[in-house]
């Protein structure tokens, strides 16, 4: 019998073929609005790039398939399979070994490209999810067991039309108070074979292994795929990533995306391209901010402190300098009405000018443009004696900005509970970095900036 409703082949393929059409308009432009002699535009290079296009586009292709993606994703999969297939492309231009290719030409490309990609993949999402709610390209799902699990499940995957699942029933042996509920595993095969069923969601608990074996014979024997999902009880109320060692599953109960090299490469090059800019410009600016240092009160234009940084490690944090030379910058955070602080050192500090030596940290690579705000010392020796995940925060590279400091959490800590939501937030972006968080943070970052905070002091 032939399964309706579904095409998933037929999308994913017209899609890929739009990804490879947007690809060679951005050539074709290109190649239109060229006045020089440029070997970019023969039919050697326009065969490498297609071909390169298609090994870096086969590895992140299956993004047209998922039915549970959001829109950070999308890109940040957009954004390394340009990055693969520029790296494809340009190993085959130096083979051709053309003499005459601008590297102009070649970032004009990308930078066509890679925004066009995006908006595309971005577009098609929605395209897709509007095609699934009106009741096109879906699954037929079942799920076996109606435990706390089981429910959790059924409601995500009723909770969006355009996941395009279709729950055609819920099976326990256990009478469940739902209209799902079809009856107990008994009666699975055969429903199974009435309905033409897709996939299978198994939420039985562990000790039930046997039932769990038929329930996968069963699937095998309908040509039915099959989802396991596990129960770990109230041990793990966190997030997790499940990985292997050999054919031995583990799940990764603090999932970090910078422990992968593609990301931190991503994350790096941002922050190199970022805080190079940043510092071109800072000699700008550098004599009037080295004047009212001066002028304010006497002692060095720079303050320089060790914080805690990555795996704990210390480092010089650089910052021009706020306040008068006194013996407890180590230890006593500023306040609003800090005595400490000189005027022209208060105005630095709420316009977060005073900030600007950190991009030479960033560019060392003590720092990231983005990341946890680094403590001092005594601080981290104080606060990781307290708060239990305090010393997460530091599995990453602390930052200039943070995602607690652009919801609120930044300045003075007069209170436990108000370091514990910093920690928090910081854990939580370390969890679940991604670069258009991060762009997101520094837009944030600027626009509280130009308006003004309260905490900024």
């Amino acid at each position: 019998m032939v399964k309706k409703g579904r095409y998933g082949q037929f999308i994913s393929g017209l899609f890929t073929l739009v990804d490879f059409l947007i690809l060679n308009l951005t050539y074709l432009i290109l190649y239109l609005f060229n006045n020089e002699p440029d070997d970019f535009f023969t039919r050697h290079v326009w065969f490498m790039m297609n071909i390169t296009f298609a090994a870096g586009c086969s590895i992140y292709s299956n993004i047209h398939n998922r039915r549970v993606v959001f829109a950070d994703r999308v890109v940040l999969t957009a954004t390394k399979s340009v990055m693969l297939f520029a790296i494809l492309f340009f190993a085959s231009l130096l083979f051709l070994n053309l003499d005459n290719i601008r590297v102009l030409t070649f970032v004009e490309f990308f930078l066509i490209f890679f925004p066009s990609l995006s908006i595309w993949w971005l577009l098609s999402r929605q395209m897709l999810k509007i095609y699934r709610s009106r009741g096109f390209n879906f699954k037929r799902t079942v799920i076996i067991g109606g435990s706390t699990v089981g429910m959790r499940l059924l409601d995500e995957l009723i909770g969006d039309d355009g996941y395009g699942f279709r729950i055609m029933g819920l099976f326990d042996d256990t009478p469940r108070q739902t209209k799902y509920y079809k009856g107990g595993l008994d009666n699975l095969e055969a429903f199974i074979k009435d309905n033409l069923i897709d996939e299978m969601y198994c939420t039985l608990p562990d000790g039930e292994d046997g039932v769990v074996q038929r329930m996968i014979k069963l699937a095998d024997r309908n040509a039915v795929d099959f989802y396991y999902v596990p129960q770990f009880g109230s041990a793990i109320k966190r997030q997790f990533e499940l990985q292997s060692i050999g054919n031995v599953p583990i799940l990764a109960i603090r999932p970090n995306p910078l422990n992968k090299t593609l990301n931190r490469l991503i994350k790096r090059t941002f922050d190199i391209i970022f805080s190079s800019c940043v510092l071109v410009f800072t000699p700008i600016v550098l004599p009037l901010i080295a004047l009212g240092i001066k002028l304010s009160s006497p002692g060095p234009i720079f303050f320089k402190q060790k914080r805690t940084g990555y795996r704990g490690k210390e480092f010089y944090c650089y910052k021009f300098r706020t306040m008068k030379v006194n013996n407890d910058s180590d230890s006593v955070q500023a306040t609003e009405n800090d005595p400490r602080k000189t005027a022209f050192g208060d105005f630095l500090r709420r316009t977060s000018i005073d900030e600007l030596p950190q991009f030479f940290n960033v560019w060392k690579g003590d720092m990231s443009i983005v990341g946890p705000r680094p403590h001092m010392l005594k601080h981290t020796k104080d606060y990781s004696a307290l708060i239990d995940k305090y010393m997460v925060r530091h599995t990453i590279k602390p930052g200039i900005t943070g995602w607690a400091q652009v919801n609120g959490y930044r300045g003075e800590t007069r209170e436990l509970w108000q370091m514990e939501k910093r920690v928090e937030y910081d854990v939580w972006y370390a969890e679940n970095w991604n670069l258009m968080l991060d762009l997101k943070i520094i837009f944030l970052t600027v626009k509280n900036a130009i308006r003004g905070e309260k905490n900024a002091f």
